[in-house]
C-alpha cells in the first residue's frame, strides 16, 4: 500500500486520535445480552510471497500451494486479486479448499466498479461479483470498497445509492481517501451516520502521510484496520502497542470482529510484526491467535546431513 507512504518519518505524529464520541454508542447498542468473545483476524494483502520460501513456506513448493501454507500462518487475507478480476467458480472453490474453516477472505471490490465506473451504472458487474464472493461461504469475511483518491463528497449521492443497492449477502467495508470526506466534521459525521444506518463498516487506515484517514469511528461492531508499516522501524512497534491498547478497549466495550491487515514494503517483515502484535493482543485481551512461525525445513543429504 503506497498510499500515504513517506520516506521520512521524523515529523509524523503516530499517536492514535481519541475515539469518536459515537464509537462507544455503536458498540453498546450492538452488545448482546450474553456477549461472545471477540474474533481477531490478522493478515496480509497477498499470499504469493516467494520471499517466505524456506522460512514461513516450505522450500520448493509451487505457487498453487502458497495459499494452503499462508493459511497456516495467518487467519485472514486482504484479497487484492479480486480488485483486478472477478474469480470464476472453480477458482473460488480452490481457494475455499485450501484454507481451514475459520479462515476469512476479505475481497477488494473490482476496480472496474470502484475506479473505472466509479460506482456509476455498475449493476452488471455487481451481480457476478456477489456470486463469486458469496461462493466463499463461511470463509467470507468483510469485502471492502476502496474508493479512488479523487472520489470526493460531491459524489456522496452516488455512493449512497450504491450502498443502498449493495447486496446484503456480502458484508461491506468502505475506505474513503479524498481528504474532504474528513475536513468538514459535519459532513464526516453525516457520512458516518449513513454507514451506520446501512450497516457498512468504515475502514480505518493507519498510514504515515495521511493521518486524517484515521477517524477512530466505528460504524458497526466491526473494526477494519489497514496498517502501513515501515520495515520494523521502532515506530512500528510503538504503533502496535497503541493499537493493541485501543483494540483491547473496544473488545471490553463489545466489538464483535477485528480485521487487522499488515502492509510492509518488504513482506518478510509482516510475520515478525504480526508475532509482536498478536502477543500484545493476547496479553491485553486474552484472545489467542497462533502467530506466524518458521516451518522446519527437511534436512538435505544423508543421515549425517551432508
Amino acid at each position: 500500500m503506497d498510499f500515504g507512504r513517506l520516506p521520512d518519518l521524523r515529523y509524523v505524529d503516530f499517536r492514535l486520535p481519541p475515539d469518536h464520541p459515537e464509537t462507544a454508542r455503536v458498540l453498546a447498542r450492538a452488545r448482546p445480552a450474553q456477549p461472545a468473545p471477540a474474533r481477531l483476524h490478522v493478515g496480509c494483502p497477498i499470499w504469493t510471497n516467494k520471499e517466505w520460501l524456506g522460512s514461513y513456506f516450505p522450500a520448493g513448493i509451487k505457487e498453487p500451494d502458497y495459499l494452503h501454507y499462508y493459511a497456516q500462518q495467518f487467519n485472514s487475507i486482504e484479497l487484492n486479486t479480486t480488485h483486478y478480476r472477478i474469480p470464476d467458480a472453480g477458482t473460488v472453490r480452490r481457494w475455499r479448499e485450501a484454507v481451514g474453516p475459520g479462515f476469512k477472505f476479505c475481497p477488494k471490490l473490482p476496480r472496474s466498479i470502484s475506479h473505472e465506473r466509479e460506482l456509476f451504472q455498475a449493476d452488471d458487474l455487481v451481480v457476478p461479483m456477489e456470486r463469486a464472493f458469496a461462493a466463499l461461504e463461511e470463509n467470507l469475511g468483510w469485502a471492502f470498497l476502496q474508493l479512488p483518491p479523487h472520489f470526493g463528497p460531491e459524489h456522496l449521492p452516488r455512493l449512497e445509492r450504491f450502498l443502498l443497492d449493495f447486496p446484503e449477502s456480502v458484508p461491506l467495508a468502505v475506505e474513503l481517501r479524498h481528504p474532504r470526506w474528513y475536513s468538514d466534521p459535519v459532513l464526516a459525521d453525516a457520512v458516518f451516520a449513513t454507514f451506520e444506518a446501512l450497516n457498512k463498516t468504515l475502514v480505518i487506515t493507519d498510514v504515515a502521510g495521511r493521518r486524517d484517514v484515521l477517524p477512530m469511528r466505528l460504524t458497526t461492531p466491526v473494526a477494519f484496520i489497514r496498517f502501513n508499516g515501515h520495515g520494523l522501524h521502532s515506530t512500528d512497534y510503538q504503533r502496535a502497542d497503541a493499537w493493541a491498547e485501543r483494540l483491547a478497549a473496544w473488545v471490553a466495550q463489545g466489538v464483535h470482529d477485528i480485521y487487522f491487515f499488515i502492509h510492509q514494503k518488504d513482506v518478510r517483515h509482516a510475520p515478525v510484526f504480526a508475532q509482536y502484535f498478536l502477543e500484545k493482543m493476547r496479553l491485553l485481551t486474552g484472545i489467542v491467535v497462533p502467530p506466524p512461525f518458521i516451518i522446519p525445513q527437511p534436512v538435505q543429504g544423508n543421515l549425517f546431513g551432508f
